[in-house]
């Protein structure tokens, strides 16, 4: 498989955080012998179930192949880990993360570079290779995302087994693993050693909480394991919660500020945090909702940027995962409206004649419209599928009938 088919479908696989429900999967004898939980936390089992039921429908099988294929190529992937970078951290020790800012560029006018200046939207190479961790955090991360939905749709265990040697190397054994905080996310040279906005590197965490449960539901996990990796989560959501970096970015009002509410509550539920949870969801309310989208939908902060429509659809996704947890847990935040008129509805209301192509996007955005546009039509066939909405799934709904994911479905 090419590696632009591979992230395809990784980063298609990655959009899932959802409900919870029941999973019906085919026990073994010693079932739950570990005392792990009989569903998932962020997703709706009963949904994968009907998905896996039919794989080999014309909508799912193309989709279902190149998972496959590529959870075969990775079974013969070495794991990475952060103590393979080449850059030491200002700590000096290897298992700290680090990564630079990605729109920070070398000062032309100064011999040095230093310090880096911005130029929003235009990526530097220069903080996407080797010598940081992003790049292997997000093949680590990919990988483990793949071969756990390989290993749920097809109950083959070899996915499973190769699953949790990814995630051992990353999170728990004591060579490799990786610190629980990110002191040196997207540092600027010249300015800092790392920032709290940084933090939104770590939004696939949801999808290694699914990754443990799936396992777990397998029973393709040991005990010892499972408990190694909750204290990881455990230690990181106390580093998000204390730390310098995690209490700015909790105070970021734009769509840093919602995806860090993304991995609190997340992690939160992992660990059984439900009411601690759903204080977190309260204040989203008049935290988020009303003071970052405007009466008539539009997100302000999300417009103001460069490819703002990349950047107001990714906020929104935010948004809809957080409503998401909300229906879980008895938080209604897909309907609440704020004092001003704002609301999660009226955000996709602004944008739902873009998605339509009824009208052409105004704003800036200087990467790919019909790319931006894709992503958009994805977070609506989400949330019609999860939320029940027939004309949000109708906007998202692929016009060959062929699905590029597998986890969301709309009848």
């Amino acid at each position: 498989m090419s590696r632009t088919m591979f992230k395809t479908v990784v980063l298609s696989l990655l959009m899932g955080v959802t409900v919870s429900g029941n999973c019906n999967i085919q026990a073994k004898p010693d079932e739950n012998k570990n005392g792990f939980k009989d569903s998932l936390s962020l997703l709706d089992c009963s949904k994968l179930e009907a998905v896996k039921n039919k794989l080999e429908a014309p909508e799912y099988a193309n989709v279902y192949s190149d998972l496959v294929k590529s959870a075969n190529k990775q079974l013969e992937d070495k794991a990475l880990s952060v103590v393979q970078k080449t850059q030491i951290p200002p700590s000096g020790d290897k298992h700290d993360y680090i990564s630079y800012g990605p729109y920070w560029w070398p000062n032309p006018d100064k011999l040095d570079g230093l310090p880096w200046i911005r130029k929003d939207g235009q990526i530097n190479p220069l903080t996407r290779e080797g010598n940081t961790d992003f790049e292997s955090k997000n093949v680590m991360f990919g990988n483990i995302t793949n071969l756990s939905l390989a290993y749920f749709f097809s109950d083959e265990e070899k996915y499973g087994k190769k699953a949790l040697e990814f995630l051992k190397v990353w999170f728990v054994n004591n060579e490799t693993k990786m610190n629980p905080n990110l002191n040196f996310a997207q540092g600027i040279p010249g300015i800092n050693t790392g920032r709290g906005i940084g933090i939104i590197e770590f939004a696939g965490v949801t999808n290694i909480i699914t990754a443990i449960e799936i396992l777990e539901l397998k029973n393709t996990i040991d005990k010892e394991t499972s408990k190694q990796l909750r204290l990881w989560f455990t230690k990181y959501l106390y580093w998000l919660q204390t730390s310098e970096n995690g209490i700015f970015e909790k105070n970021t009002k734009n769509n840093h500020g919602v995806w860090y509410d993304v991995q609190e509550v997340s992690i939160l539920m992992f660990l059984n945090k439900n009411e601690e949870a759903k204080a977190v969801l309260e204040t989203v309310k008049t935290k988020r909702i009303a003071t970052q989208i405007e009466p008539n939908g539009s997100q302000p902060h999300e417009l103001a940027r460069t490819k703002a429509l990349s950047y107001s659809t990714m906020s929104l996704r935010g948004f809809t995962q957080l409503a998401y947890f909300g229906k879980r847990l008895g938080v209604d935040l897909w309907n609440y409206q704020a004092k001003n008129g704002a609301s999660i509805k009226k955000a996709f209301e602004f944008l739902k004649p873009y998605a339509l192509e009824e009208k052409k996007w105004e704003h800036q955005q200087i990467s790919s419209v019909k790319k931006a546009l894709q992503g958009l039509n994805s977070l609506f066939l989400m949330a019609g599928s999860q939320f029940n909405v027939g004309e949000y799934c109708a906007i998202g709904k692929p016009k060959d009938g062929v699905y590029s994911n597998l986890l969301y479905h709309c009848n």
